[in-house]
């Protein structure tokens, strides 16, 4: 099935194509459904696709030789992965696995390159996207850098912990392949924000109790 051309219209990819010129593309897209836990891409693998998330939410990490998981980014919809590997040639960086079921829209590196030879004026929008991804990436290593660990949980908490619309709910160990540290490290560090009355649990779910506070721990502990 070709991809949405209302989603191709929404893509930062593809601002400034007009709606028939979207049409044409639509059809170089097919559909892909990925149950949750199953892997998309392989590190290591040759870039053989872009993939746009319709729905749902992707992690893409890395691991070590000793199997140790660190997430770079948690991709949710209207947005891609597998981009450097697809315009540079090489091999792909991360290993990426659906968090949750998600669709996929997904066009092979020959065509996206084609796409850009008949449509130059799109490759500043490859820039802008490109860059944004090189300045979350800066941001992270300035994260596990300098900010301590319970910092890191409490952005984490900020950014994911309602769950809410596209966010993926997350376990321990997710928060702890974010955070770059062991989960039990971060099961110490919820208990230390809930006695000091920054979140609560209300039926097996974490809420915020005190957002300006844990906002407050984020600048703190850097």
């Amino acid at each position: 099935m070709a991809a949405s051309i209302e989603f191709l219209q929404a893509s930062p990819y593809f601002a400034g194509m007009t709606e028939p010129e979207i049409e044409v593309i639509s059809g170089l897209f097919f559909q892909k459904t990925i149950e949750k836990g199953e892997k998309i891409t392989w590190q290591g693998d040759p870039g053989e696709a872009l993939y746009f998330v319709a729905s749902g939410a992707v992690k893409c990490f890395k691991t070590s030789p000793e199997g140790k998981e660190q997430i770079l980014q948690i991709v949710l919809p209207g947005n891609s992965f597998n981009d450097v590997a697809v315009f540079d040639g090489g091999l792909s960086p991360t290993s990426t696995e659906a968090m949750s079921l998600v669709n996929l829209y997904v066009i092979s590196r020959s065509d996206m390159g084609g796409i850009l030879t008949d449509h130059p004026k799109i490759m500043i929008n490859v820039i802008d996207i490109l860059s944004s991804k090189i300045r979350h990436l800066l941001e992270l290593v300035e994260d596990l850098s300098f900010r301590q660990v319970i910092g890191r949980i409490a952005r984490i908490l900020l950014e994911y912990a309602d769950g809410a619309g596209p966010k993926p709910k997350l376990t321990q160990h997710e928060m702890a392949a974010l955070a770059g540290t062991a989960r039990e490290v971060v099961g110490r560090s919820l208990k230390t924000l809930q006695g000091d009355g920054m979140i609560r649990m209300e039926r097996n779910r974490l809420v915020i109790a005190d957002k300006e506070a844990l906002s407050q721990m984020v600048n703190a502990h850097s």
